[in-house]
């Protein structure tokens, strides 16, 4: 278990804090791009690592990432007009443009020069795979843009579902990691079936295995870790092993195991200490991968519907997360609708920053020990001198990661499985396990 004081180190993200300076060494998504879809349209208000944001498109089509309060009187650029080509602060007319120079000053007399005087703070950014991404970090160690590992190529479908979430972010992600949960909770959606690998249908996912105590091993990598869940098939079970690898990428990234249709991925991005933008993308073949609203139906996460435009959900503590208790009786494992609403109920009821001081860990928790110590870790050496995790050599180019899932014979060595050449070259394929705390 961690004591109090590593808890916080990997947790919290505000200010000088080591893990928010981790995270701001890294490309982060900072909203959808469906959120400033036209020029001139609505500015929207992002909260980042505990600081207040706003993004705007101007009326040529550039994205603007500024601090949102108005260098003037410090007011709130998000309710400003968004027009000509800059952002206007209603309380006296200052507008900014997206590169913050303060272009006019309607309650100053036009030969004070005083707009030369004055810049507004922005942050460089990158409009790609569905995202407007950022880099809050030191310019001069800022790394180029690299398409996410959820984007191999141009002509790939992703699919984002966006929740905003009242807790931690280390929290969430040790729920994408921890595949022993699925078995229980997401029961009543993750369903067991005789079939040779993981099958989506149009209401569930389809599991060739019964069983709920995965054995795991991890394996550390360049970019993270990787661990293996392996369970008895239904089918085989004397002979084979269902495997499903699961990559965490440094520092807020995780890639899932795919289905028959297409693969899933989630990005965990810290709003501050105990708020979090949760995404869960599904992508790949165009053909096979569900388009934007169907993904956000089958997951219970509609705009309007079960979310609101700013992508609150609906389903809260205060009001029991609309659990049926009627439907529980009837079969239903939870009586919440959805995978993610399933996942918050956990994760928002452990408080706003877990107390990992308190938790009992065993053998299937395996990869959060691993993601615990890795992290608190990465968050000492960053203070020591500077290193980030998951910008250390070798680097992997993330689009040729690949998580897996699939029944292969008891014999098969699962690090080997869907590994690619640089990461076979590097060395990064030898085992490490760790024991439970």
């Amino acid at each position: 278990m961690l004591n109090r004081e590593e808890n916080d180190l990997m947790c919290r993200v505000e200010g000088d804090a080591p893990m928010g300076q981790i995270f701001r060494r890294h490309w982060m998504p900072a909203c959808l791009i469906e959120e400033v879809p036209e020029p001139d349209g609505d500015p929207v208000k992002v909260r980042l690592l505990g600081e207040d944001l706003v993004i705007f498109r101007d009326t040529n089509g550039k994205i603007g990432v500024l601090d949102e309060y108005c260098p003037h009187r410090r007011a709130s650029l998000v309710y400003g007009r968004n027009e000509d080509c800059g952002l206007r602060c209603l309380y006296h007319g200052w507008k900014i443009d997206v590169e913050g120079n303060v272009v006019e000053m309607s309650s100053e007399p036009a030969e004070s020069a005083f707009t030369e005087k004055v810049k507004q703070k922005t942050y460089p950014h990158h409009e790609a795979a569905g995202f407007i991404w950022v880099y809050m970090g030191p310019r001069e160690t800022m790394p180029d843009f690299e398409m996410p590992f959820f984007a191999p190529s141009p002509d790939t479908r992703i699919s984002i579902s966006k929740i905003m979430i009242d807790c931690n972010w280390a929290q969430i992600l040790e729920g994408a990691i921890d595949s022993a949960h699925s078995s229980s909770l997401h029961s009543s959606d993750m369903v067991p079936a005789r079939v040779d690998g993981a099958k989506a249908t149009a209401s569930n996912w389809l599991r060739p295995s019964t069983d709920k105590s995965p054995r795991l091993q991890v394996q550390r990598t360049s970019f993270g870790f990787r661990y293996a869940a392996l369970r008895r098939p239904i089918m085989n079970a004397n002979t084979h092993d269902y495997v499903r690898t699961t990559l965490f990428i440094a520092p807020y990234s995780v890639l899932i195991p795919p289905n028959n249709m297409y693969n899933i991925a989630i990005l965990h991005i810290p709003s501050d200490d105990t708020h979090t933008a949760f995404h869960f993308i599904a992508w790949g073949d165009a053909e096979l991968t569900p388009e934007t609203e169907t993904w956000r139906k089958f997951l219970t996460a509609q705009v309007g519907i079960d979310i609101d435009k700013k992508f609150r959900k609906i389903r809260t503590r205060e009001n029991d997360y609309l659990q049926d208790r009627q439907a529980m009786k009837l079969g239903n494992f939870t009586g919440i609708k959805g995978i993610p609403n399933q996942d918050i109920a956990m994760w928002e009821t452990m408080g706003p920053i877990a107390d990992r001081s308190l938790d009992r860990l065993g053998a299937s928790d395996l990869a959060i020990v691993e993601f615990r110590r890795q992290m608190v870790e990465a968050a000492h050496l960053f203070q020591k001198d500077g290193t980030v995790i998951g910008r250390t050599e070798p680097h992997i180019p993330h689009v040729k990661l690949q998580s897996f899932e699939g029944i292969v014979p008891k014999s098969t060595n699962w690090r080997t499985i869907n590994v690619s050449p640089e990461e076979m070259a590097s060395g990064d394929v030898s085992s490490s396990t760790s024991a439970a705390e």
